[in-house]
């Protein structure tokens, strides 16, 4: 039975996508309008939004800024339910979406898929648990499906023309050169990677598509520049 309006049951969203490059696509406002159908259909009132942006589905809560700071909100207060669009927004890797069910159902937290209505963290049906474990193995399989295919096509394309044109990396733009050599810098003074974040954030610097910086975002920006060194070394060393 829906709640009434004064029942409502307060509610927190959990939005990500993988690609930096999704962020400014429709990801994000197909996730939300997912979950505020759910929300509105069932009497649930959605006090909060929590997004991480360019973050695998395969890597741990500790990696991702959005999902801890969630769970520092839910430590704080009586919020007890959280809407996902789908299973695979929480993770596509079913070990790491089990250990992110786990951790908050440790706080006594529903995690409700807004697509299907499937409460991820009920474990009192059998069939549930198995529905679950299934969705999180398709997704994972799908997702590896598409990252082999995307290889494969790449590597024919390089063959036929010699290289082949991808998202440009961060820095490339004549606009970030400023922000990547100001990353750069405080990674080589051992700053960590939320300092970093924070610090451009103080300075009202903001990310290619006009967003926050995050610790991850600025991981992922710092690995890369690592991999076109070393990548560059090599060449020259060969």
């Amino acid at each position: 039975m829906m709640n009434t309006p004064d029942e409502q049951v307060q509610a927190l969203a959990y939005l990500r996508c993988s690609g930096l490059g999704q962020v400014d696509g429709d990801s994000f406002p197909r996730q939300r309008d997912t979950i505020h159908a759910y929300a509105s259909r069932h009497g649930f009132k959605v006090v909060g939004e929590f997004i991480d942006e360019g973050v695998s589905g395969t890597v741990e809560s500790e990696a991702r800024q959005g999902f801890s700071d969630m769970i520092e909100r839910i430590a704080s207060n009586c919020v007890r339910v959280v809407l996902v669009e789908r299973s695979d927004r929480l993770a596509r890797d079913l070990m790491v979406s089990e250990m992110l069910i786990g951790r908050l159902k440790r706080l006594q937290v529903r995690i409700i898929d807004a697509s299907s209505g499937l409460d991820l963290t009920d474990s009192t049906d059998p069939s549930r648990v198995l529905m679950r474990q299934v969705m999180a193995s398709v997704d994972q399989y799908a997702k590896s499906e598409l990252v082999a295919k995307l290889a494969k096509a790449r590597k024919r394309i390089r063959k036929a023309k010699g290289r082949c044109e991808g998202r440009k990396p961060y820095g490339f733009q004549e606009s970030e050169a400023v922000t990547l050599e100001r990353i750069l810098a405080m990674s080589l003074e051992n700053k960590s990677t939320r300092s970093i974040a924070d610090s451009l954030n103080d300075l009202d610097l903001r990310t290619r598509y006009g967003h926050a910086w995050s610790f991850g975002m600025v991981a992922s920006i710092l690995k890369a520049s690592k991999n076109r060194q070393d990548s560059g070394t090599k060449t020259l060393a060969s």
